[in-house]
């Protein structure tokens, strides 16, 4: 088995590529590199140069490989749909210009879903014509990453969004041809929607193309839910913590990867507040250090 552990702008507080908070895109590469990571996720769209030239300097001088990138943006929303598209767009180009594989299709966090994350039961649903309508917006950016510019594209279960809670995810896996559509599987994510992620790994490690490490504080995610804490502040609060100080079962993680055989990366989010973490690096060295605690090399 060979598993391969990278890191990701979120890591250092990196959402929206706008953020006046962010730090600079060189100080990411070059403190992933020193927390001991060999690649690195895009980050959003427009965070790091779109052009090739800089960016693969800049990844050859910290020794990092382009793992791959998120569209983070709003499929939920008709509205949106030229900003999804655009986001799509840039984003494959990015990641083919440096041979990265793996794209990932998240829905961002929707004002319908933001009071009841973590909490299944009471989340609004989408009607059967909206929610047609969203899968076939989702299918038709995974066509598009996998035939036009031959990438692996895997699902992303989000706290907030209309893909949060398994039953969803699911849904939306028969729904798509796993031929276009894999899954990105966050084990942080999936304990928050309140879910047991190594029981969906079993399942579905099949159909699991790449993987983000988070884990989660039992405590603050309790407290997120009781309160209605929304998906940010909570990230402000510590709800995804050092890997190996929460709810997430690391061990057994690695396990069910090693019975499938899996091969390729896994990569490390910690998302954070960009205002709130005062050394994100020493939060990276640290994940790092117990995955390799634990038999990740």
């Amino acid at each position: 088995m060979t598993i391969r552990i990278g890191n990701a702008p979120c890591s250092w507080g990196v959402e929206f590529a706008n953020d006046p908070r962010n730090p600079a895109w060189e100080t990411v590469l070059s403190q992933c590199a020193e927390a001991g990571y060999k690649g690195i996720e895009l980050g959003p769209v427009g965070f790091m140069p779109e052009d090739p030239a800089i960016l693969s300097d800049a990844l050859a001088k910290n020794d990092l490989e382009l793992i791959g990138g998120v569209v983070f943006r709003a499929f939920h929303d008709p509205d949106q749909w030229d900003d999804v598209r655009d986001g799509a767009v840039r984003t494959c180009r990015a990641l083919t210009a440096h041979g990265a594989r793996h794209l990932v299709l998240i829905d961002s966090i929707s004002p319908r879903r933001a009071p009841t994350a973590g909490r299944a039961s009471e989340a609004a649903q989408m009607d059967a014509a909206e929610w047609k309508a969203f899968v076939d917006r989702i299918r038709t950016v995974a066509k598009m990453g996998a035939e036009e510019y031959g990438l692996t594209v895997g699902m992303h279960a989000h706290a907030a969004g209309f893909i949060d809670f398994e039953p969803e995810l699911e849904c939306l896996l028969n729904e798509v041809d796993e031929g276009i559509l894999k899954i990105c599987f966050d084990t942080g994510h999936h304990s928050y929607a309140g879910f047991d992620p190594v029981a969906f790994m079993r399942r579905h490690i099949g159909r699991i193309s790449y993987m983000h490490f988070k884990d989660i504080d039992p405590k603050v995610k309790a407290d997120a839910i009781a309160n209605r804490t929304g998906f940010y502040d909570a990230c402000g609060q510590g709800i995804f913590c050092n890997l190996g100080e929460g709810d997430v079962d690391f061990p057994a993680v690695r396990q069910v990867l090693l019975d499938a055989g899996f091969e390729g990366w896994c990569t490390v989010e910690q998302d954070c507040d960009p205002a709130g973490d005062p050394s994100p690096v020493d939060d990276a060295a640290a994940n790092r250090a117990y995955l390799e605690s634990i038999g990740f090399n």
